[in-house]
Formats: structure tokens, sequence, C-alpha cells
């Protein structure tokens, strides 16, 4: 039985899409019998539609991007009766992780597609009106470390050294914000909420630094998208929060890592994803 006919969704800004890694893929996908039939060159190119996968036979559509080119294949896809492979393109992978295990190389991931060694799932997703997170959903001033990331990834000293400025003093004196339904935590907020899915709710976990070097450290941990290496603490395990900016001011989110804003207050829910996703034995 042939291999579905595929299509690749490659993204060069993201982390692990160097020309070599792009070449090394796509000889690892031949040695499979897994070779695309085209290859999306996001965000240069449009991303697919459920229309135009139909109409072109395709079941099956390979991403390699990081986890906010990702959310936005799945966002274009929803409602799509075929499946998603999502491999490591990015810098850390989160929802990679997730389906497959935590530093599982893509070669390993093919093996045990090749070999049939996966199921499609649907994982829950954190949910607001500005969208829906995979990987996660953060909500505070501490979202500005994202522009210093970006810095980063195009090699931008100055801007470097200009944003991380600008997040740390956003990081103290920005609004906080802080949970509202059902009343939990400091009422005096925090500058990050991290809200991360997974099939027994949301896991809603507060940063709250108090010294300069706690700030550094959860700058540095946003920046890597390690959250959980900055101080921080556990708040609940929920299908439903309601949050406000103390001030009253709109919400600044991040969702898999890109920025949006909400109203001053806004829900926060779990919803299944909707587009089939491929977890193999590594994961779930």
């Amino acid at each position: 039985m042939g291999s579905p006919r595929s299509w690749l969704v490659v993204n060069s800004r993201s982390g692990s899409n160097s020309d070599a890694a792009y070449d090394s893929l796509l000889g690892a996908l031949a040695m499979r019998g897994l070779s695309p039939d085209r290859i999306v060159e996001f965000p240069a190119q449009a991303l697919p539609t459920p229309t135009s996968l139909r109409d072109d036979g395709v079941t099956r559509l390979v991403v390699f991007t990081g986890d906010g080119s990702l959310n936005a294949v799945i966002a274009a896809l929803s409602g799509w009766d075929g499946e998603i492979l999502v491999l490591p393109g990015g810098t850390m992978n989160l929802m990679s992780a997730r389906l497959h295990g935590q530093d599982v190389a893509y070669e390993e991931i093919l093996d045990c597609i090749s070999r049939g060694a996966y199921r499609p799932i649907r994982p829950m997703m954190a949910r607001c009106d500005a969208g829906s997170a995979l990987a996660g959903l953060l909500v505070g001033p501490g979202t500005a470390w994202a522009e210093v990331r970006e810095a980063m990834r195009d090699f931008d000293v100055a801007g470097l050294a200009q944003g991380a400025g600008e997040a740390i003093a956003e990081t103290t004196g920005g609004s906080r914000v802080r949970l509202i339904e059902p009343v939990i935590g400091h009422k005096d907020g925090y500058p990050l909420i991290e809200l991360t899915p997974s099939h027994r709710g949301l896991q809603v976990d507060g940063y709250r630094p108090e010294s300069a070097s706690d700030i550094l450290q959860q700058g540095w941990a946003v920046l890597r998208r390690r959250f959980r290496e900055g101080p921080h603490e556990r708040l609940g395990l929920l299908d439903r929060v309601r949050m406000e900016n103390c001030a009253g001011e709109p919400l600044q989110v991040l969702i898999d890592g890109e920025p949006a804003t909400l109203p001053s207050q806004a829900e926060f829910t779990v919803a299944d994803c909707p587009v089939d996703l491929l977890a193999t034995s590594h994961g779930f």
C-alpha cells in the first residue's frame, strides 16, 4: 500500500529551517517513501485550504515549522477531513513534543509514520476570542518579551538591547492581570499568567517575579519558551477561567508565541483541535 498523497509546509524563518535542515528533511522523507507531492513555503506562499487539498486529492499535510506557523496552518484547515503530521521545525517545538515526546528527532517520528505506529488525535486547545493555542497561551505585560525574541531571531543586536530594556520596564511597571472567575491567586495580579491545554483541562500558572534576578530569569525563560523555568506558582487545573487587566486596559496575549490583544476582561476555555493531528508511539 502506497503512502497517502501529501503536501509539505515549511517556513524559512522558523528555528530549524536552514537550507541544510530542509535538504536533510527531504532526504529523510524520500528514504521512507514519504516524499511530498508539493512544497508550500510559508509565508511567501499562501497556506493550503481544505478545498485546495481536496481538489488535489491530498489526505496528509506535513508541517515543518515552529508553533506559531503550525497554529496558522491548523486555523486555515479547520474542518478538513485529512491528517496533519507535525515535525519539529521551530526553535522550541512545543507541539511536536506534545505529540511525539520531548526532543524526539523528525527521523524517529518518520520511522514511526512509515511503520504505521501512530494514531490520529484531536488534542485540547486553549481557546479565547483572539484564537486557539495548542502549545500554550500567555496573558499579561510579561508577553513583551516576545518582541525581544524576534530581535534574537533576526540577529538584531540593537533591537535586542532596546527590547530587553522595554520588556523589563513593562514586566515591572505594566498593569498586571488576575483571575476573577474563579477568584484564585494574588488579588493584585501577575505580570504573566500561562494557560497550558491538556486532556485534563487548562493548567494555570502565575509568574510573579519580585527581584531583578527573578525578572531576568523570567525574561530569559520566555525568550526560550521554557516558561516554567522562571519563578511561578500553580493556580489550578480548570476548564474555564476569566481574567482581567487590573487597570482596565486591554489584555496582551501570546497565542502559541504570536501576539494578540483582547478586551480588559476575557474568557479562556478548552476546545478540541478542529483537525486530526498524528501522534506517534513516542507521545501519547
